[in-house]
């Protein structure tokens, strides 16, 4: 996806504090850790964080994130962002922004977490729990989240061409079978919340269990099988078999899982896989365990 060339740094959000939410001005700016991609994000004080779209296709979730947030927030079983106050284009910055309440916890990785099983039954209690909000009215699969919850068929072409660019360099053969499951999958339940985008960058670890989630920006309403990437991204063996167990998913939302799974990691490794090992070792990782659970049959 391509980023606009804005520059979002401490400086900007001093200035965009201080000249639209003036009591807040004296509080130190400093950026997080892992501040993401769709967003630049701030620690604003002790307390609070200011999250800035970092492109244009990602503006449009700032709207739909103060809408629905504080709505959605207090009907689930962990903390959730809540925005306090939304910010107007200035300073040479041209889209809407947010400041949020700060939520405590470090980054979800495997080292972090005391039992793996027991995350990942917390976080598909999480799931169930967002699934279970009525949905009416809630945002359809489009343009604010890269039309997630929707059809996998909107992402067959960039599949098709990842395949031909790593040809020779994956088992293409078994990537395009496990691809055109995932097509054939259909959905035909009823609309329900997704998150959209479970990764471990949006869970948060506090005393080695989950402690929150956050980023709602690919939120919507429809097919929740995009929420399941993290059964292949994270989990595997006990751990996935309890995700899957407690948000009883059947056969072809599992399937659909894994076409979004296939999805982003095979686009991941084209683009990678020449110039950033790193991030092309992590994808063929990913892609690997995708197809052997499809070749399982599971």
């Amino acid at each position: 996806m391509h980023r606009d060339e804005v520059r979002i740094d401490a400086a900007l959000v001093r200035r965009l504090i201080a000249a639209q939410f003036p009591r807040w001005a004296g509080l130190p700016v400093s950026p997080v850790e892992a501040g993401g991609w769709d967003n630049r994000t701030f620690h604003l004080g002790t307390r609070m964080t200011v999250r800035l779209p970092s492109a244009g296709q990602y503006a449009l979730q700032v709207e739909k994130e103060h809408l629905w947030l504080p709505k959605l927030a207090p009907l689930l079983p962990l903390p959730v962002p809540v925005p306090l106050a939304k910010g107007a284009p200035a300073e040479g910055y041209p889209w809407q922004w947010s400041v949020y309440r700060w939520l405590e916890g470090e980054t979800a990785t495997v080292g972090r977490i005391a039992d793996l099983r027991q995350f990942a039954v917390s976080l598909a209690e999480f799931l169930n729990a967002l699934r279970r909000i009525d949905p009416a009215g809630g945002p359809a699969p489009g343009r604010h989240n890269f039309f997630r919850g929707g059809p996998l068929k909107v992402y067959d072409a960039e599949t098709r061409q990842a395949l031909a660019v790593l040809n020779g360099r994956v088992d293409t053969h078994a990537a395009l079978s496990a691809w055109e499951a995932a097509l054939g999958a259909k959905w035909d339940g009823l609309p329900v919340w997704f998150h959209g985008d479970v990764a471990v960058g949006n869970l948060l670890v506090e005393e080695g269990r989950l402690g929150a989630v956050i980023d709602f920006g690919t939120s919507g309403v429809g097919d929740p099988a995009c929420d399941l990437a993290i059964a292949w991204t994270l989990f595997g063996g006990e751990s996935r078999d309890a995700f899957r167990a407690v948000l009883r998913q059947d056969d072809a939302t599992w399937a659909r899982g894994r076409g979004w799974t296939l999805w982003k990691g095979l686009i991941t490794l084209a683009e990678h896989i020449d110039t950033n090992p790193v991030m092309a070792r992590e994808a063929r990782r990913v892609v690997e365990e995708v197809l052997a659970d499809h070749n399982n049959g599971a």
